[in-house]
C-alpha cells in the first residue's frame, strides 16, 4: 500500500483550476445556479413555474409547484426535441427516464415522478435536490472530515449497490452528479449515460462515455467492461477526493495521467486512516478482475458502522439496502402509461417524439399480476387456438406467424405481481390493423390490462 510523508505545505483546494478534463461522449452537466428571476407560466395545467435553477447545452431545469396541492415543489427539466432528439440524443434521453424509473425508490437516488411531452419539448418532471451538488461542498471547503466523507460514501455506495443489482451501471459517477436533498442525505443524478441490462453484449459494456478523470482504465481503454466494476472505480477516486480534497491522478495530459493508473502512482496525506486507506487502494485497482466490488465494500466494518447508524435512521428504507424489488402497490401507485413503457426492455419513443407515424399501431404493452411462466402458456395456447404459428425464443420471448404478419411477444418480470407484455408486430403491419388487434386482445381474454401512449398534445 503506497504511504508518505504530508507534503511541506497543505494540499491545494480543490479549485475549479483543478477541474477535470470536460466529459467524454457527454455534454457539459447542468450545473445549479440559483436566480431570483421568477418565470411564471403554467405548464400543461399542472405545475407552475418558477425560477431557472441550471441550464446546460440541450436541457433547462426550472423549480416548479404543483397546482393540485400548491404545496409540491419539483424540478422540471426542459428537453427541447428540435435541438436534442437525434441519433446520439434519444438514447440518452431513454436511459435516463428509463433507469431513474427503476431506481426511483431507493432512499438515495434521485425520483423521477412523471414524464410529459408535447410536439417539441419533453418535460421531466423530478425530486428537488435543495442541498446542491457534492461538488460545491468540495469547493468551499476543500476536504471532509473522515465521518462526514463516510457518511456521503456509505449512502452513495448503498445508491449503487442497488443500481446493480437491479442491471443499471451509473457509468458517469463524479461529485458533480451527487446532489444532496434539504438534510444533507445524497441523492444520485444525472442517469444519462447509464447502462440498461438490454445494452450488454456477452455480459459487457463496449461504449466509452464518462469523465477522464473519474473513468475506469478499461473503459478509457476502449475494452469490453463491467458497469459495476467501472462504477467501483468511480466510487474511489470519490473517496479520495472526500478525504484528500483533490484528485489522486490528475494531469492535465490525459496520456500522462492513464500512466500514473496503471502504476497506481498516487500517494496518501497523512491525516486518511489506515482502513480508508485500505478500501480506496482496493478500488483503485487498475485490474478489474482484482478491483474490490462494492457488495465488498459495504461489508467493511469501516462501513458497516456507518450503515447501522444510517439504516437505525431510515428504519422504513431498510429493505431497500439490501436491494429488494419494488413492491406491486408501489409501483401501481400513481403509474401512467409513459412509466410502462419507459420499463419495458427495447425501449422505441419514436411515437412519443414524433407524435406517431402513419397511424397503425406496431405494438402495445399490457401489464398483469401472473407469473412469467404462466403469461407465456396462456399466449401459446392463444397464438395457437387463433391459428399461428407460435415459436418460443430466449425465455419470455415468442414469436406468432399468420399469412404475413409476425408477431414478437415479450414478457418482463418488473416486480412481484406485476408483469410487462410487450406485442410487437415485426412484419405485415398493413395486413395487421385496429380489428386484428381486436381479434388479438379477445383471444387472450382477461389476461392483461391494456395501457394506451400518453402524449399531451401541443
Amino acid at each position: 500500500m503506497p504511504s508518505g510523508a504530508p507534503p511541506p505545505l497543505p494540499p491545494p483546494p480543490y479549485t475549479p483550476s483543478r477541474q477535470p478534463p470536460p466529459p467524454v461522449l457527454s455534454p457539459p452537466p447542468i450545473r445549479i445556479t440559483r436566480t431570483k428571476t421568477p418565470t411564471g407560466g403554467i405548464l400543461l395545467g399542472k405545475y407552475q413555474l418558477g425560477r431557472m435553477l441550471g441550464q446546460g447545452s440541450f436541457a433547462k431545469v426550472h423549480e416548479a409547484t404543483s397546482i393540485d396541492d400548491g404545496n409540491t415543489v419539483v424540478a422540471i427539466k426542459v428537453i427541447d426535441k428540435t435541438k436534442t432528439v437525434d441519433a446520439a440524443m434519444e438514447p440518452r434521453i431513454i436511459s435516463e427516464v428509463s433507469a431513474m424509473r427503476r431506481l426511483q425508490h431507493h432512499p438515495n437516488i434521485l425520483k423521477i415522478h412523471e414524464v410529459m411531452a408535447t410536439k417539441t419539448k419533453i418535460y421531466l418532471v423530478m425530486e428537488l435536490a435543495t442541498g446542491g451538488e457534492l461538488f460545491d461542498k468540495l469547493l468551499s471547503r476543500g476536504r471532509l472530515s473522515e465521518g462526514t466523507a463516510r457518511r456521503y460514501f456509505t449512502q452513495l455506495v448503498s445508491a449503487l449497490h442497488f443500481c446493480h443489482q437491479n442491471g443499471v451501471a451509473h457509468r458517469d459517477l463524479k461529485p458533480q452528479n451527487v446532489l444532496f436533498d434539504q438534510y444533507g442525505n445524497v441523492k444520485v443524478s444525472d442517469f444519462g449515460l447509464s447502462a440498461l441490462p438490454e445494452q450488454l453484449h456477452d455480459g459487457l459494456l463496449h461504449t466509452a462515455c464518462g469523465t477522464p478523470a473519474y473513468t475506469a482504465p478499461e473503459v478509457a481503454r476502449s475494452r469490453p467492461y463491467e458497469g459495476s466494476k467501472a462504477d467501483a472505480w468511480s466510487c474511489g477516486v470519490i473517496l479520495f477526493v472526500l478525504l484528500a480534497g483533490y484528485l489522486p491522478f490528475d494531469d492535465h495530459n490525459l496520456i500522462g495521467m492513464y500512466k500514473k493508473i496503471a502504476r497506481r502512482e498516487y500517494k496518501f496525506p497523512k491525516w486518511i486512516s489506515k482502513q480508508s486507506r485500505g478500501i480506496i487502494w482496493q478500488l483503485l485497482d487498475p485490474n478489474p478482475d482484482t478491483r474490490m466490488t462494492l457488495e465488498k465494500v459495504m461489508e467493511t466494518s469501516w462501513i458497516k458502522k456507518a450503515l447501522a447508524t444510517y439504516r437505525s435512521s431510515h428504519k422504513e428504507n431498510e429493505s431497500l439496502l439490501h436491494g429488494r424489488k419494488l413492491k406491486h402497490e408501489m409501483i401501481c401507485n400513481g403509474v401512467n402509461a409513459f412509466d410502462i413503457i419507459s420499463l419495458s426492455s427495447g425501449l422505441d419513443l419514436s411515437g412519443l417524439f414524433e407524435g406517431g407515424n402513419d397511424g397503425i399501431r406496431k405494438e402495445k404493452r399490457y401489464t398483469t399480476s401472473m407469473e412469467v411462466d404462466g403469461v407465456m402458456e396462456r399466449v401459446m395456447e392463444a397464438g395457437e387456438k387463433m391459428g399461428y404459428r407460435v415459436e418460443k425464443g430466449k425465455r419470455g420471448v415468442l414469436g406468432l406467424g399468420k399469412g404475413k404478419v409476425v408477431l414478437t411477444v415479450e414478457v418482463v418480470e418488473i416486480a412481484e405481481l406485476f408483469v410487462l407484455v410487450e406485442v410487437k408486430v415485426v412484419e405485415g403491419t398493413v395486413e395487421f390493423d385496429e380489428g386484428q388487434w381486436l381479434n388479438l386482445e379477445t383471444g387472450l381474454g382477461d389476461l392483461f390490462v391494456s395501457w394506451d401512449d400518453h402524449i399531451v398534445g401541443d
